[in-house]
């Protein structure tokens, strides 16, 4: 049984050395082994076999970024929810009052942003 710290910590840094040298040895073999034909055909984005058209610089709304920060904070949600589920019967009625407070949180901000229109895309008359 590992007792000192460099004991404890020495099957991590086998793991991180190991991870480290199949990464490098994996984009060397690429790049040694590889073919390195190019042509315009091969340097064009490509996304869900739509041909590209306008500039990649386009301005995206700001209700893009609100529904991606909204769409982070439900996965944080559900991240905190297995935990609970896990432990939920040995913590009895603390733990469904506990996550009963942080749903209902979670639903409020979540009516907020409803009630500010973030989630409608809908155009608005007079404004592009």
């Amino acid at each position: 049984m590992p007792t000192t710290y460099p004991q404890v910590y020495f099957p991590v840094l086998v793991q991180v050395v190991i991870a480290m040298a199949v990464a490098a040895g994996l984009i060397a073999a690429s790049s040694l082994l590889g073919k390195r034909a190019r042509s315009p055909q091969k340097d064009t984005p490509y996304e869900c076999g739509i041909a590209p058209s306008g500039s990649a610089r386009e301005r995206f709304s700001v209700k893009f970024y609100l529904v991606g920060m909204i769409f982070i904070l439900f996965d944080i949600e559900a991240v905190f929810l297995y935990p609970w589920a896990v432990v939920y019967r040995e913590l009895k009625l603390f733990a469904f009052a506990e996550m009963f407070l942080f749903v209902a949180l979670i639903l409020v901000g979540y009516f907020y942003i409803w009630k500010k229109g973030v989630l409608n895309w809908a155009i608005k008359e007079g404004l592009k």
